[in-house]
């Protein structure tokens, strides 16, 4: 049940009360007596989640823990990859990459020594 809060127009009494929210508004106040009470629009207040089963993680799908446990068993690691991790290891991706030989034309491999 909520806490609402009010305020009197005539003496400005202001308190709060705990109602359910099915209930009607208080029109009496209880300092002067008169009908002249308002509901005030409030905030409201935080939600406490407290106990277990409040983390994303806590409701993965069973379809989800099947894989991560398959993927573990063969030896994929703690599952979190970073961005960027390529076969290279040099952090940047070989995703897009196409063969194509060097600028300048020529070729990484020596040429073949002459014989004379």
């Amino acid at each position: 049940m909520p806490t609402y809060e009010y305020a009197c127009e005539r003496c400005e009494h202001r308190f709060e009360q705990f109602q359910p929210i099915t209930a009607a508004p208080l029109r009496k106040c209880p300092a002067c007596g008169q009908r002249t009470l308002h509901r005030l629009l409030g905030t409201g207040g935080g939600i406490i989640f407290r106990g277990s089963g409040f983390y994303q993680t806590d409701y993965r799908s069973e379809s989800y823990k099947k894989a991560e446990q398959a993927e573990k068993a063969a030896g994929g690691g703690n599952g979190h990859a970073k961005a960027g991790d390529g076969p290279g290891g040099n952090g940047q991706s070989d995703k897009g990459k196409k063969d194509t030989p060097p600028a300048s034309g020529k070729s990484k491999t020596p040429a073949p020594a002459k014989s004379s």
